[in-house]
């Protein structure tokens, strides 16, 4: 501790105020932080049209809220049925459709516009790869018979 001392540091001896760099306490700026000395008067009472609507609006979020978990968990979904089509696709096996064309019929509904686009992005993703598939085997069923 005495090498604190000739380093000019102070060592930390407990909860004090703050202190300025002689050691003296700081005292508050004028006009500083207070606390107000009285509770501000308590809020009218919500009458019962304004508790209706507050609790309608969270029960609108909590929907909401499961709606998002939902699309979140379909976004998965469709990942890992992108994935596993890719996977037939490199090893040379008729890839499994039927899963991904469930996935991709409709667009899920979410709340969040992001998760919405996101969505958005990846039904239209799994459409193209359908359409991409169905069309390679229809050339291959043409160039068989042709």
């Amino acid at each position: 501790m005495a090498g604190q001392k000739e380093a000019g540091m102070d060592p930390i001896g407990g909860m004090t105020g703050a202190t300025a760099a002689g050691g003296t306490p700081r005292r508050p700026a004028a006009g500083g932080f207070r606390v107000p000395e009285a509770a501000p008067p308590p809020a009218a009472v919500a009458t019962p049209a304004v508790l209706l609507d507050g609790l309608l609006a969270l029960q609108e979020a909590g929907d909401t809220g499961a709606a998002d978990r939902r699309a979140r968990q379909r976004g998965r979904d469709l990942l890992a049925a992108l994935a596993a089509l890719q996977r037939d696709l490199l090893a040379g096996i008729a890839p499994r459709l039927e899963g991904l064309a469930a996935l991709a019929a409709e667009l899920p509904a979410a709340a969040d516009p992001a998760l919405r686009a996101v969505l958005a992005a990846l039904v239209l993703r799994a459409r193209v790869e359908l359409a991409r598939v169905e069309l390679a085997r229809v050339e291959l069923a043409r160039s068989r018979h042709g």
